[in-house]
C-alpha cells in the first residue's frame, strides 16, 4: 500500500510493516502513483508533478536489466551495486558484491566479502580494458562526470529479453538471454572465465597470460624478479614480483606492453585533457610513478593515466587490450637494447649465411647443369662427325664403282 506520507511500504497481515521505502515526510505527494515501467522500472511519482519519488532501478539486489545503472549518483547519495541472493529462494543480501570503486579512474569490481574477486578493468572509451572488443549483442555505456559514475547497456535486438545476474551458485557474474521456445535463460557470457581473471592471480608487477593448452602462466615484468624463488618455482605465484635493481627516476626508461588488462586502478591518476608524450614526461619525473598509458583509446587517444606503487592484476589477451608502459631501470633499459641489439646481429648474420648458402647452391646447380649439357654437347658432336664421316667414305665408294 501507500501509506499517508507517500511511502510505498509492505504489510503483514498482522498489518505491521514489512518494507517501506522510507520517504518519510521531507517527500510527501498529494497524489502518489506506482506504476511498473515497460523497463521493469518499478517507480512512484507524485501524481501531480510527475516528480519521482522512489525508483526500483535505484536498489537493484542481484540483477542488472538494460537502462539500469551501475554506480554513483552523486548528487542523491546513491550506490547502485548488485548482491547475490543468500540461495536461490532467498532474496537477503550474500556476501557477493558487484560495484563501481570510486577513484580517479574507476574500476569496477567484483568482491567477496572485502576481498576482491574480479576486476572488469577500467574503462578505455570503447570498453572496459579487462574485456575487449565490441559486444555484438550489447552497446556498453561509461558515465563518469561531476554528478554520476556509471555503467549501463542497451540490447542491438531491441525485442531481446536479457538480464546480468550475480549468482551466488557459481560465484560469477553472468548475462542470461530468454529463449522465448524453450521458456528458460540462457547463459551468454560469464566472469570470471579463467584463473587470469581471478584477482592478483600472479602478484603484484607480474603479467598473467593463458597458454594455447588453458593453463595460466605468471611472468615478471621486464626489470623485475620473483618476490620468492622457491614459491615461484613450485607455481606459488600470488606473492609477485619486485625490482631487480633500485630506479634510479629521470635517467630510467619504460617498455611497451601490448593487448593487456591494466593495472588495479587503486593507486591511479589521471587527466582527460593530457597527449601521451606529455603523460610520458610526467610519469618520468614522478619519480614513483611505474606505469602510464591514454586513458582513452578511441582515435589516435587522448588521456593521461599514471600508477603509483605495485602494478596488481594484470593479464595479457591474444588480441585487443591496451598498451602499457612500465617503467624499469636505466640499467635494464641498456640491457634490454643490447640484447636487441645482439638479436639483431644475429638475425644479419643468420640472413648472410642463408642467403650464402642459397647462392652456392644455385651455383652448384648451374655448374651442375652446365657440365652435364657440355658432355652431352661432346657426345652429340663425336656422334655427328662419326655420321659424317660414314656418309664421305660411302658417297666416295659409290662414285668409284660408277666410274
Amino acid at each position: 500500500m501507500i501509506n499517508r506520507t507517500g511511502s510505498l511500504v509492505v504489510m503483514s497481515q498482522s498489518k505491521g510493516v514489512v518494507w517501506s521505502t522510507g520517504l518519510g515526510a521531507q517527500k510527501q505527494a498529494n497524489n502518489p502513483v506506482l506504476q511498473l515501467l515497460d523497463s521493469g522500472n518499478l517507480v512512484l511519482r507524485d501524481g501531480n508533478s510527475e516528480t519521482s519519488l522512489w525508483e526500483s532501478f535505484d536498489y537493484p539486489s542481484n540483477t542488472l536489466l538494460p537502462g539500469m545503472k551501475l554506480g554513483w549518483d552523486l548528487r542523491k547519495g546513491i550506490n547502485w551495486n548488485l548482491t547475490e541472493w543468500t540461495s536461490p529462494d532467498d532474496p537477503s543480501p550474500g556476501d557477493l558484491t558487484y560495484w563501481i570503486e570510486r577513484h580517479s579512474y574507476p574500476d569496477p569490481v567484483i568482491q567477496k566479502g572485502t576481498n576482491k574477486f574480479y576486476r572488469t578493468g577500467p574503462w578505455n572509451g570503447l570498453w572496459f580494458s579487462g574485456s575487449p572488443g565490441l559486444n555484438p549483442a550489447y552497446d556498453d555505456y561509461f558515465v563518469s562526470n561531476e554528478h554520476e559514475v556509471y555503467y549501463t547497456y542497451t540490447l542491438k535486438n531491441k525485442s531481446e529479453i536479457s538480464r546480468i545476474v550475480l549468482n551466488q551458485l557459481t560465484t560469477s557474474l553472468e548475462r542470461h538471454i530468454w529463449n522465448e521456445a524453450s521458456q528458460i535463460w540462457l547463459p551468454y557470457s560469464l566472469l570470471p572465465k579463467d584463473n587470469c581473471d581471478n584477482y592478483g592471480f600472479c602478484g603484484p608487477n607480474a603479467n598473467c597470460i593463458i597458454s594455447y593448452s588453458g593453463l595460466a602462466i605468471c611472468q615478471c615484468l621486464l626489470g623485475f624478479k620473483p618476490k620468492s624463488p622457491e614459491r615461484w618455482s613450485l607455481m606459488v605465484r600470488s606473492q609477485g614480483c619486485v625490482l631487480i635493481k633500485p630506479l634510479s627516476c629521470q635517467k630510467d626508461g619504460f617498455n611497451p606492453y601490448f593487448n593487456l588488462k591494466l593495472p588495479d586502478t587503486t593507486n591511479s591518476w589521471v587527466n582527460e585533457s593530457m597527449s601521451l608524450n606529455e603523460c610520458w614526461a610526467k610519469c618520468l619525473n614522478h619519480c614513483s610513478c611505474m606505469a602510464y598509458t591514454n586513458s582513452d583509446v578511441r582515435e589516435s587517444g587522448s588521456g593521461c593515466v599514471m600508477w603509483f606503487g605495485d602494478l596488481m592484476d594484470i593479464r595479457q589477451f591474444p588480441v585487443g587490450g591496451q598498451i602499457l608502459y612500465v617503467r624499469i631501470s636505466a640499467s635494464e633499459l641498456v640491457a634490454r637494447e643490447h640484447g636487441r641489439w645482439t638479436n639483431k646481429a644475429w638475425r644479419g648474420v643468420a640472413a648472410v649465411a642463408v642467403v650464402a648458402v642459397m647462392v652456392g647452391v644455385v651455383l652448384y646447380i648451374y655448374r651442375s647443369r652446365t657440365n652435364i649439357k657440355g658432355e652431352n654437347t661432346d657426345e652429340i658432336t663425336s656422334q655427328c662427325e662419326m655420321h659424317f664421316s660414314s656418309m664421305n667414305t660411302s658417297t666416295i665408294g659409290s662414285t668409284t664403282n660408277i666410274k
